[in-house]
């Protein structure tokens, strides 16, 4: 059995990797900036380290992680989000001997560069949405949006990069009227560029979940978002395992070939209502927020990386079982919230989004059978209950600066 560092332990896909392998035998270890970090009130964690914000103070977050290898004599580190996985992957050179289950640091930033990875997926024939690309804060829309039409999206190319300040995460931004493009550009930074300009693809977003190792895939999933924080397009707060598309998985496996992947991997598509083509939207290299619905389902993608990554005999899992759900509960509560406080205006152009009444039926059905507890679980209640206690000290921080203000 080995010895695992789980990074990010307020994630809540770091608790259902603490919780699959710490059921499966393992020492696990876990990391955060956090005070009360979720997965750290996990019975399957030995002890969760405190570390810098990743975000505010990279070196001191790699410190610390180095610091905590040496101390617990880790064997295997998992970073669990896009911030801390490269900085995580600069401990090969310090820490050969670690192992870290991710591919070479360079496939990594070239699938997580979506101006690259759309560049490629278009040469091998997967579908991407009409986009430009502006590479300065020089740039104005010069026509782009009449190109491309709206509404559209900005998205950085890179999600979260390095500065002298720090790691900088960036957003997405909705532009749904032409006139107020150039705004919306000249409100990211230098650091954000370059900048793609994409034609936003109205529909469903359909996921594809795998993991590639030694040239094969070991394991695949997917799942269909029943409802989303926030609602308009966000983290999935309840959904539904589905049979992986033919199509889709096919797109996923080309494209994590050409990049030489590696590990896990959550593929993202958005599926046109018009014409039903799904576009690549991007990649995620690491584990995703609704990873224990995969587990649930019987694919344990935490356990079967760790297995190969060790050298360890792991067989292929790419069936399970389909029509299991998952429910984030205080998730889905933020998601009932924001209909109910959702302005007309913005329902015009969401016009798929339920009414307040639809919005509270649907929420007032507890339970159905298939359904799972994301966090809740009776044989590991604390994580729950830390995450209700954070959830109330939220809101009540969030009215104190509304008063405030």
């Amino acid at each position: 059995m080995a010895r695992v560092l789980v990074t990010d332990a307020e994630q809540r896909s770091s608790l259902a990797v603490i919780r699959s392998l710490g059921r499966a035998g393992h020492q696990v270890f876990a990391c955060s900036p956090a005070a009360r970090p979720l997965g750290g009130a996990s019975r399957h964690c030995r002890a969760c380290h405190g570390v810098p914000d990743p975000l505010d103070d990279s070196t001191g977050f790699v410190e610390g992680v180095a610091r905590i290898v040496d101390s617990e004599a880790i064997q295997v580190v998992l970073p669990m989000t896009d911030v801390s996985a490269p900085l995580v992957l600069s401990l090969r050179r310090t820490h050969p001997e670690t192992v870290i289950p991710f591919p070479e640091l360079a496939d990594y930033e070239a699938v997580s560069d979506k101006e690259n990875l759309m560049r490629a997926a278009a040469e091998i024939g997967i579908p991407v949405p009409p986009q430009a690309v502006l590479r300065s804060p020089d740039c104005q829309d010069n026509g782009v949006a009449k190109g491309i039409g709206i509404p559209l999206v900005l998205k950085p190319a890179r999600s979260a990069v390095s500065t002298p300040g720090g790691r900088v995460k960036f957003g997405v931004t909705v532009v749904t009227e032409e006139g107020r493009l150039n705004e919306a550009i000249a409100a990211y930074p230098e650091e954000a560029y370059p900048l793609l300009v994409q034609r936003r693809i109205i529909g469903p977003g359909l996921g594809v979940f795998l993991l590639a190792w030694g040239g094969r895939t070991l394991a695949a999933f997917a799942h269909r978002r029943i409802r989303e924080k926030p609602p308009t397009g966000g983290v999935s707060a309840y959904r539904e395992s589905v049979a992986v598309a033919p199509d889709l998985r096919d797109y996923s496996e080309r494209l994590l070939e050409r990049f030489h992947w590696r590990g896990v991997a959550m593929v993202e598509f958005k599926q046109d209502a018009a014409t039903g083509t799904p576009y690549l939207m991007e990649i995620n290299g690491r584990f995703w927020g609704s990873l224990q619905l995969a587990i649930d389902s019987g694919v344990d993608f935490p356990e079967m990386l760790l297995r190969a990554a060790l050298g360890e005999a792991c067989e292929p899992v790419l069936g399970f079982t389909e029509g299991v759900r998952s429910r984030w509960l205080w998730g889905d509560v933020d998601h009932l919230l924001w209909m109910l406080k959702t302005p007309q205006k913005v329902r015009a152009v969401h016009p798929d989004l339920p009414g307040r009444l639809g919005a509270i039926c649907r929420f007032l059905v507890p339970w159905r059978p298939g359904d799972r507890f994301e966090v809740l679980r009776l044989t590991d209640p604390r994580p729950f209950l830390r995450e209700s206690v954070n959830w109330f000290r939220g809101v009540q921080e969030a009215r104190g600066a509304g008063r405030r203000g």
